[in-house]
């Protein structure tokens, strides 16, 4: 990418010095014809050959520099996403928003800048030249140039300002649009079509009003500033014309300030350059959001001995003013089948979380084997640790691939003979290899293929988070005997809302207000009245 970039800059140099050379030129062939000579033309001829070479690289390298820059950015972007998960704080919306339209916006910085400041350098090449082919009219052309500095100044700040909120806008519309797509179903099933087009398209007035903004900004800055280069150049045409007439300055000398004038003033007159260097900074701050964000670092321990032992020790999780957690302390035996059940909002879904780091504790920590979580390389904690989740996303091209999902040697047909998805599996039209596309599932078959992917992988440790609760009572008993079947010597952390879930586990962790109210069966529990109120008993 820096070649591209450092090619781009050497044919914009190339052109400026073309463009500083041409007037000379052209002035110098123009005496030479008054005079009777043909002296000029050859030279000419070769500096506007090279002119058009260096214009042909200019587009050329610029699309195919700032093309790769985007997509660099945008995988970063993505990566630096995937890398942060749940601690982003983004919305869908909005983080689709930042890589598809702030990265393409901030691609273009460098080469933003590349053009100004050629503008800038042969604006002040072509006032340096006007100067040496006469000095009043350069005099005359530096009157303006500090109120168009100042102008220029004051319009990137407001362009930049004006972007940002049209970009911050546009996120939220994005966002609205998102979820109404994933809820289609809930919006045609509820009659809701209308007041789902209203929610998505309230933030079009705002949109529109900073659409309007930026416009305004833009409307004032042009016509401003094409007054003020305008005014400059018919003094110093002026001052040109009253040197003819005086015999100071020859027709060629004439055409020359002519060419250089117009040098001197384009770098005056880059509006378009100057609005684009302010998307291009309004994107790089929204990207600056995400990417100033650090990500979870992993630690450095390779190993792991011992059946899968898991202690919480102290664990709080704070989020917002909330403590979701508050110094809980459970320890989970290797090879125990473990339900963790307890009202809404007790902590049960955030303290499976804290098991494989899709979060972190405020405080306290999370040990498996005697090794924190913390101190284990993301590749040995994610072989470790698997999740089965209660609405699971597919991932892959086909249901084979969907199964199989970063296991190493999965075994698909037989995860999911024990999951019992094999045999609506196989009633799909191409069986394991159905297109994900083409393979519609109920909210049981979809859980129960993701029970699937959590069971083709050999891990220490097993959270099952509400990963059954959409099966009907049979197939989640087949399904429940099947899992402590295959995974008799795993530890299984299980989070359970139904009484009959919990009562299959070894042990029960009953959890209140974000701590470990008791530990210990579920037939022991059952005896207290406050425990069968969890379940709705």
């Amino acid at each position: 990418m820096s070649v591209l970039l450092a090619g781009y800059s050497a044919a914009i140099a190339g052109r400026a010095v073309v463009l500083l050379a041409v007037p000379a030129l052209i002035s110098s062939t123009v005496d030479s014809v008054i005079s009777g000579s043909t002296r000029g033309f050859t030279a000419l001829a070769l500096v506007l050959g090279c002119g058009a070479l260096c214009e042909v690289a200019v587009a050329l390298l610029g699309a195919a520099a700032i093309g790769g820059r985007t997509c660099a950015l945008r995988v970063r972007t993505v990566r630096h996403l995937l890398a942060l998960g749940p601690r982003g704080g983004l919305s869908a919306g909005d983080g689709v928003s930042r890589v598809v339209h702030a990265s393409a916006e901030t691609a273009e910085a460098p080469f933003m800048i590349v053009r100004v400041v050629a503008g800038a350098a042969g604006s002040v090449g072509g006032l340096v030249l006007l100067w040496l082919v006469d000095w009043r009219c350069g005099l005359a052309f530096l009157l303006s140039v500090p109120v168009v500095l100042l102008l220029a100044r004051r319009f990137l700040g407001d362009v930049t300002r004006a972007q940002g909120e049209y970009f911050q806008v546009q996120s939220q519309l994005a966002d609205r649009l998102l979820n109404a797509l994933t809820g289609i179903r809930t919006i045609r099933a509820f009659g809701t079509a209308d007041r789902e087009t209203a929610r998505v398209l309230s933030p079009l007035p705002a949109l529109s009003a900073c659409g309007r903004a930026l416009w305004s900004v833009q409307r004032g800055a042009v016509w401003t500033m094409g007054l003020l280069v305008a005014l400059s150049e018919v003094l110093v045409l002026a001052v040109a014309g009253w040197g003819v007439a005086g015999g100071q300055l020859t027709p060629g000398e004439l055409l020359a300030v002519v060419g250089y004038l117009s040098l001197a003033s384009a770098g005056f007159d880059q509006i378009d350059s100057v609005l684009e260097l302010g998307y291009a900074k309004a994107g790089a701050s929204r990207l600056d959001e995400v990417l100033a964000k650090e990500p979870p670092r992993a630690g450095a321990v390779m190993g792991l001995h011992g059946p899968g032992a898991l202690r919480f020790t102290n664990v709080t999780v704070i989020r917002g003013q909330r403590r979701v957690l508050n110094g809980l302390t459970l320890t989970v035996p290797a090879g125990v089948a473990m339900a963790v059940v307890g009202r809404s909002g007790s902590g049960k879904s955030t303290l499976a979380e804290t098991v494989g780091r899709l979060c972190d504790p405020s405080s306290g920590d999370v040990v498996l084997d005697g090794v924190s979580v913390r101190d284990l390389p993301w590749s040995v904690l994610r072989r470790a640790v698997t999740y089965a989740f209660a609405r699971p996303v597919l991932l892959g091209t086909t249901v084979r691939e969907a199964i199989g999902y970063g296991a190493r040697y999965p075994n698909v047909v037989d995860a999911a003979e024990a999951a019992r998805a094999d045999s609506f599996i196989r009633h799909l039209p191409l069986g394991y290899d159905t297109p994900l596309a083409d393979a519609p599932m109920s909210g049981g078959e979809l859980q129960r293929v993701g029970l699937a992917r959590a069971l083709v992988r050999r891990s220490r440790v097993y959270v099952l988070d509400d990963a059954t609760s959409g099966l009907d009572a049979v197939t989640e008993a087949e399904v429940g005997a099947a899992i402590t079947t295959r995974l008799s010597e795993r530890t299984r952390l299980i989070i359970a809302h139904r009484a009959e879930t919990a009562q299959r586990c070894d042990l029960v962790a009953w959890l209140e207000q974000g701590s470990v109210r008791a530990v210990a069966t579920h037939d022991e529990l059952w005896a207290d009245p406050d425990y069968r109120a969890v379940f709705g008993e």
